[in-house]
C-alpha cells in the first residue's frame, strides 16, 4: 500500500502543482517544502542523537551498579579510578551551577580574585 513514491506519482504531483500554482509561484513552494522537509529531518536526527545519548548514559549507569553490586575491591586500580572519574562528571552534570556564594557573603565588595588585574589584560 505505502511501497513509496514511483515516477508516475511525482510526475502526477507536478502537473498538478503547476496547474494550481502555476509557473510563477511553484519554484517558490517547491524550495519553501524542501527547506520544512529539511529542518523536519534536522529536528529528527537531533531527537535520535540525543536519545542515543541518553541510552548511553543509562546504559553506563546500569553497568556501574553492576560493578558495585559486585564489589569494586576487586577491580584494577586504574579501572576503579576511572569510575570515580565517571561518577565525579555524572555529579558535576546533574547539579546545577551555582555561583560561590562563600565570597559573596564574606564581604559585600566582589573578591580580589574576581578583579581584573593588569597582567590579565591580552596584549595587542
Amino acid at each position: 500500500m505505502f511501497d513509496g513514491i514511483g515516477m508516475f506519482e511525482l510526475v502526477l504531483i507536478a502537473v498538478m502543482g503547476l496547474v494550481v500554482l502555476g509557473p510563477e509561484r511553484l519554484p517558490v513552494a517547491v524550495r519553501s517544502i524542501s527547506r520544512w522537509i529539511t529542518t523536519i529531518k534536522r529536528m529528527a536526527n537531533s531527537v535520535k542523537d540525543e536519545l542515543e545519548q541518553e541510552l548511553k548514559i543509562e546504559q553506563l549507569q546500569s553497568d556501574l551498579k553492576k560493578a558495585e553490586s559486585k564489589g569494586l575491591e576487586s577491580l584494577d586500580p586504574d579501572l576503579q579510578q576511572s569510575i570515580q572519574e565517571l561518577r565525579d562528571a555524572a555529579q558535576s552534570v546533574n547539579r546545577p551551577y551555582k555561583v560561590e556564594e562563600a565570597d559573596s557573603s564574606t564581604s559585600s565588595a566582589p573578591s580580589e580574585a574576581a578583579k581584573p588585574k593588569a597582567s590579565d589584560k591580552p596584549s595587542e
